[in-house]
């Protein structure tokens, strides 16, 4: 089962947040919708808080949600790597829990 949601990293507009290729290019995470299929049970990602945009600077989709701002997590257990952050020591995703915070 999938929820729709309104794409995070162009915040529901369609177009490219980062007007990379040009002022009218379409959002690389939802092809221009503006909206995003998520399964469910989703949680707001805790790697990038739920923007959708990398938090390590780049302007590029999170490498954890895609972009979408949700994940699909099954689990209801706080990561004990990371402590429910997502981010290990060096700020890349956790190994554990592959950045979702929870296993």
């Amino acid at each position: 089962m999938a929820k729709i949601l309104r794409c995070a990293f162009c915040s529901g507009t369609g177009k490219d947040p980062f007007d990379l290729l040009s002022p009218i290019s379409s959002c690389l995470v939802c092809s221009g919708t503006g909206i995003v299929e998520v399964e469910v049970p989703a949680i707001t990602c805790v790697f990038c808080s739920g923007t959708g945009k990398n938090p390590l600077g780049a302007r590029v989709p999170c490498i954890v949600c895609g972009g979408k701002g949700h994940n699909r997590c099954a689990g209801d257990t706080k990561c004990t790597q990371c402590n429910g952050t997502g981010r290990s020591t060096d700020a890349l995703p956790c190994t554990r829990c592959g950045g979702k915070g929870m296993i």
